[in-house]
């Protein structure tokens, strides 16, 4: 399969956003479908916007979906709009996976935000991954269910490399 540019405001841009303004700002204003294969599967994907003002998209998104992504900041944690795509994917019976991101920033702090998930979504949630290293230190993480890591290697840490866990972080899987 392809590999489709999905970037932010920080110039690493979501070819998604076709729109000028969404370019311009790096936000997602028009919903935007993609796709790629997994293994033997082909996964449809909706890109829908997270501010408040394009609600209207991600009702529209959700009718049509067999599952969902909540993408999650590592360091905002759940925001108003995060707790209104939750109930949006409530009242569609969307099943859902959440995705926290922007590890490498400064102030991440992944289980912060999957507390954040269980007290103010009313989730059940539960980390299936821990990151080796935060902020600058962001060096890749730790599947808790494989126990393998995965490593971003490269300039830019786009290698990803599998490995043992880290001997440092071993206590943590038992822990998990």
């Amino acid at each position: 399969g392809s590999i489709h540019d999905v970037r932010g405001k920080d110039g690493v841009g979501a070819k998604m956003d076709s729109m000028d303004l969404e370019r311009e700002k790096g936000i997602t204003i028009q919903s935007a479908a993609t796709h790629c294969e997994w293994g033997e599967h082909h996964v449809n994907i909706i890109d829908t916007p997270g501010h408040v003002d394009f609600t209207i998209e991600v009702e529209r998104a959700l009718r049509v979906l067999d599952g969902g992504v909540l993408v999650l900041c590592g360091v905002s944690g759940v925001q108003s709009q995060s707790l209104t795509v939750d109930r949006q994917m409530k009242r569609y019976d969307v099943p859902r996976v959440a995705f926290v991101n922007k590890l490498d920033r400064q102030g991440a702090d992944p289980d912060r935000v999957v507390g954040q998930v269980r007290e103010q979504m009313g989730l059940n949630a539960c980390a299936v991954q821990a990151p080796i290293g935060l902020s600058e230190d962001h060096a890749g993480v730790v599947d808790l269910v494989k126990r393998v890591s995965y490593n971003f290697d490269g300039d830019r840490g786009e290698t990803v490399t599998e490995r043992p866990v880290p001997a440092s972080m071993e206590g943590l899987i038992e822990d998990q």
